[in-house]
């Protein structure tokens, strides 16, 4: 392994827990900006001194600013780190970071607070090889775990070198270490549907239910689901709200579906599968949020080669269904690299978790891509 990579996995390694701990503490579900400020707080607090601080607006309106992290160096390389500050754990079930066999189970820990401890540590370690590049950023948004607005930092870094995003890391089929260099459209689809209410009991006939449109409507998007298919779209009814009362015929409801394709075009052929109406009850479906595809496979060949070399070990390009803010940056910044955070899993759940004995190697591989994206 290379000596500069092994020496610094080795100091991210040494003060990791410490800096997740701190990280995870701070409860921080999206659209929270008083715990956005805090978890900015500590994320500041970890940057290199050489790190100067911007607070970018938010893509998403009422939200705290973004967190932005510079360091200026002499060379010609830019550099974009990228990860998300926010949660989807509400803060009533919120769990500091504690250890459980060879686990850190906390919120937020693997989606994605340890990988942005792992963009922070390599920060901290580019500082001190500023001849090497002209900027290394490190872009911390609040929003990534519920975003419907454009997303509006693509333009400031259009056209830079590499782009690195450390969302959780994993191994491919055959153990070795992995990263992201493609991942599907995500669409999120929400159809109101409007019927009549009435009395259950005594007038149902009167009524135009809303809840059975909107489970016709469910029907319809599963039967795209098509995962095998020439786009692998996935369609899947999430979310259903009809009915307040037991004795009233529901005359509203909502139906959230969350959809995958490799190319998001794929997700209008869901929108076209739906019923207009279905007795008497009204569908009016939505597109609330679309996220690009990302591929990155054809642009990265170089890198990982260079990163492996590094590395002493292959470092293997892997692809992924999830959403991820690498994708929109992957159009303007064709190197674009993810999952290169530490790997863990149980994302999205109570007991969320990374592996200790990931974190190293994570390190490692982390380190050993930003050296590569730096070299020309």
């Amino acid at each position: 392994m290379d000596q500069w990579v092994s020496a610094e996995a080795g100091h991210v390694a040494a003060r990791f827990e410490r800096d997740l701990a701190a990280l995870v503490a701070v409860s921080s579900p999206s659209g929270d900006a008083a715990a956005f400020e805090e978890c900015a707080a500590v994320a500041i607090a970890l940057a290199p001194e050489e790190a100067s601080v911007e607070r970018p607006a938010c893509s998403s309106p009422d939200h705290a600013p973004d967190l932005l992290l510079r360091v200026v160096g002499s060379g010609d390389a830019r550099l974009l780190l990228l990860g998300h500050l926010d949660t989807v754990h509400a803060h009533g079930s919120h769990r500091s970071l504690e250890r459980t066999g060879d686990r850190w189970v906390g919120s937020g820990s693997v989606d994605m607070k340890g990988g942005d401890v792992l963009a922070l540590a390599v920060l901290r370690a580019l500082a001190d090889r500023r001849t090497d590049f002209a900027e290394v950023a490190l872009l911390l948004v609040g929003d990534e775990e519920w975003r419907t607005s454009p997303f509006v930092h693509v333009e400031r870094f259009a056209g830079w070198d590499a782009c690195l995003c450390f969302e959780g890391g994993a191994r491919n089929a055959d153990g070795q270490e992995g990263v992201v260099v493609r991942r599907k459209a995500a669409g999120t689809l929400r159809v109101n549907a409007r019927g009549r209410a009435a009395h259950s009991g005594s007038a149902p006939d009167r009524g135009r239910n809303a809840l059975l449109a909107l489970a016709a409507a469910a029907q319809a998007v599963a039967g795209c689901h098509d995962p095998e298919g020439p786009d692998h779209l996935t369609a899947v009814p999430t979310v259903m709200h009809a009915g307040d009362a037991f004795n009233v015929v529901p005359g509203a409801g909502d139906l959230v579906s969350d959809m995958r394709a490799d190319d998001a075009a794929a997700f209008e052929r869901v929108v076209a599968a739906l019923p207009a109406e279905v007795g008497g009850a009204t569908l009016h479906p939505e597109m609330v949020r679309v996220w690009p595809g990302m591929a990155s496979t054809e642009h990265t060949g170089t890198l990982l080669a260079r990163a492996s070399a590094a590395l002493g070990q292959t470092v293997a390009p892997m692809r992924r269904g999830g959403a991820s803010d690498a994708s929109h940056f992957a159009a303007a910044i064709p190197v674009t690299v993810d999952g290169l955070g530490p790997r863990g899993g149980a994302a999205h759940n109570p007991d969320e978790y990374i592996l200790e004995e990931s974190l190293a190697t994570r390190a490692a591989v982390a380190l050993a891509l930003a050296q590569a994206a730096l070299s020309r």
